[in-house]
């Protein structure tokens, strides 16, 4: 029996938008106003006091996004310096178990996991420079298989490989 062999949905490498300004720049300066805002109503809708010492700090909670979604900020370098080639002499490169953690963006939820990545070289990336690129993608709103389409799509599209399995 012969193999069926499906083509690669190709996921877009950054589908969100890239701000041309930083957060902490007048722009972002405002969406970040409006971020502490939208955390007070949130402390307000689960029951509490919003204006109560022990919450009044809602900026630690917009700090705490800015690194927790840091994979939106890649965007602007994009997956290509992740990528970078090196030399070896096999034929096959794998990693197994690269542990992530990211959002749901159905629930905004936290999940996590582990990725297996194999391609056919045709040029060959260290081991860590895949870990880091699982990293950037899981650093975003996501679904398992989103993910898992834009790790793939990067590595053929900046390598392009033999074939690619994520």
């Amino acid at each position: 029996m012969d193999a069926v062999v499906k083509p690669l949905r190709k996921a877009p490498l950054c589908d969100a938008p890239c701000p041309t300004t930083s957060s902490r720049s007048a722009c972002g300066g405002r969406l970040r106003a409006r971020g502490e805002a939208a955390v007070r109503t949130l402390i307000a809708y689960a029951g509490d006091n919003p204006a109560r010492e022990g919450v009044l700090e809602t900026q630690r909670v917009v700090d705490a996004y800015e690194e927790l979604y840091s994979g939106y900020r890649e965007c602007r370098r994009g997956a290509r310096p992740h990528l970078q080639r090196d030399r070896s002499l096999r034929r096959f490169r794998s990693v197994r178990d690269i542990v992530f953690n990211s959002q749901c963006e159905h629930h905004m939820m936290p999940f996590m996991g582990k990725a297996h990545i194999a391609y056919k070289r045709s040029s060959v990336v260290g081991l860590s420079k895949l870990a880091r690129l699982v990293d950037v993608y899981a650093r975003r709103l996501q679904t398992q298989e989103r993910l898992t389409a834009q790790i793939a799509t990067a590595i053929d599209e900046i390598l392009n490989p033999r074939g690619v399995a994520s």
